[in-house]
C-alpha cells in the first residue's frame, strides 16, 4: 500500500493557458473518476510513474489544484505541463510517513526543489502523553506551523 504525498500546485501565466491547464485537470478528473486509476496528461510518459490521484480544486481558483502521488512528488510530470504550456509553476508537497516536506517551483527553465531534511525534521518531538508538538520551546497542538516555519526559513537562505 502506498504511503500518499499530498500536494498543491499553483500555475500562473497567460489566461488562455491556465484555461488549457483547468481543462486537463478536468479531463484527468473525468478519466479518474471513470476508472478508478491515476491518471497522467496524454503528452507526459508513464516511465517514472507521477500519476494523479483524488484531483480536485476549489470553484473560481483557476491555475490551483490539489492531488496526491504514491510516496513522492511529481515535480518532472508538472514541468512538462509547464513547458508544454509555457507556464511557471510552485508546488507544495508532504509525505511524513516518509519525512517528505517541500517546495518546487518552476520559472524561466529553471526547477528549484527545497526539501526539509531528516536533521531538520528531528529539530522538534511529538509528546504522545499530550498529544502535542514542542519545537524551540514552544508547544504547538499541529506539526504544519513547524514544518511551514522551518521550510520558509530554509528558502530565506537560498
Amino acid at each position: 500500500m502506498a504511503n500518499w504525498c499530498s500536494i498543491t500546485v499553483v500555475f500562473e501565466g497567460k489566461p488562455e493557458a491556465i484555461k488549457q491547464i483547468q481543462e486537463l485537470f478536468q479531463t484527468m478528473k473525468e478519466k479518474e473518476d471513470k476508472t478508478e486509476e491515476g491518471q497522467l496528461p496524454d503528452f507526459s510518459s508513464d516511465t517514472n510513474g507521477g500519476y494523479f490521484f483524488n484531483i480536485y480544486w476549489n470553484e473560481g481558483d483557476e491555475g490551483v489544484f490539489q492531488y496526491e502521488t504514491k510516496w513522492s512528488p511529481n515535480t518532472e510530470v508538472l514541468r512538462n505541463i509547464a513547458e508544454k504550456y509555457k507556464v511557471i509553476f510552485i508546488q507544495d508537497y508532504e509525505e511524513m510517513g516518509n519525512g517528505v516536506y517541500g517546495r518546487a517551483s518552476y520559472q524561466n527553465g529553471i526547477l528549484d526543489d527545497v526539501c526539509l531534511s531528516d536533521e531538520e525534521l528531528e529539530t522538534y518531538s511529538f509528546d504522545e502523553e499530550t498529544d502535542t508538538y514542542h519545537f524551540e520551546g514552544e508547544t504547538y497542538d499541529s506539526n504544519c506551523e513547524i514544518l511551514e516555519t522551518l521550510l520558509e526559513r530554509k528558502l530565506s537562505f537560498l
